[in-house]
């Protein structure tokens, strides 16, 4: 049997209560029938408790879409891991595209907020991915080796295999832009061989996500690619018919 699938909902900055448990409601009805694939919604932290309320004993989870790379301490604003997990989170985002470019988050910091995550119990999405000028550049695979090598160097790589890995092109979120299937596929299949390096059993077992841009009508096709085992869903997550159809498509 092959990898298990696995979807992924970014809510990034978006919601509302009201909205909140119509969507989370759908989405919840609308996959009952998923079989080997993992859903997964990341929401805003002012709306983990009600999604935790929503969707404990279901077959939905929930995560975070950041975390503090600290513990406890005096970091106005920031959220621990241990918070996250007091609210049943699983899964957390570390190392977003926009964390990086928007926030200055750089390979360290997110390695650190990797390692934090792990000693909590929660499982990180780390996202690795290159910009515009860095592929055009023809730099795309030394940044991502450089993006999983902080967290190799730091967590070890026993650490990488309990992870989910997102491979999001920069220059592909909201944008409309998407890399063709095989422009995907070819940066997952060197994810998995720099892993490789390391591990052979990590490599071949962990899940790695596409996250640029995935909508309903290509889902499908990125999603039969060999090394693309489902998907990072940003603005099409917080449609219930289009999130809905894009978890269907990642059942083997």
């Amino acid at each position: 049997m092959g990898r298990a699938g696995f979807v992924a909902g970014n809510w990034k900055m978006h919601g509302s209560l009201v909205r909140n448990q119509e969507l989370l409601d759908a989405v919840v009805s609308g996959t009952r029938s998923l079989q080997n694939v993992s859903c997964v919604v990341c929401v805003p932290y002012p709306y983990i408790a009600q999604t935790q309320s929503v969707l404990e004993g279901s077959h939905v989870l929930w995560g975070g879409q950041n975390v503090s790379q600290y513990h406890h301490g005096a970091y106005t604003g920031e959220v621990s891991a241990d918070m996250l997990a007091d609210l049943g989170c699983q899964y957390v985002i570390v190392g977003h595209s926009e964390r990086r470019t928007l926030f200055g988050e750089g390979n360290q910091v997110v390695a650190e907020k990797f390692r934090a995550a792990q000693e909590c119990s929660i499982t990180p999405i780390l996202c690795v991915g290159e910009t515009l000028a860095q592929r055009e550049s023809d730099e795309t695979e030394q940044v991502i080796a450089m993006q999983l090598d902080a967290v190799i160097d730091l967590a070890g790589i026993e650490a990488l295999g309990q992870s989910v890995i997102a491979y999001e092109p920069v220059w592909a979120i909201g944008t409309g832009k998407t890399a063709t299937p095989q422009q995907a596929q070819d940066v997952h299949k060197f994810i998995r061989s720099r892993i490789a390096v390391h591990s052979g059993g990590i490599a071949e077992n962990i899940q790695i996500l596409y996250g640029g841009s995935v909508k309903a009508d290509n889902a499908r096709e990125l999603f039969t690619m060999p090394d693309i085992d489902g998907g990072l869903i940003g603005g099409a997550s917080l449609i219930a018919v289009e999130f809905i159809s894009i978890c269907l498509a990642a059942q083997n």
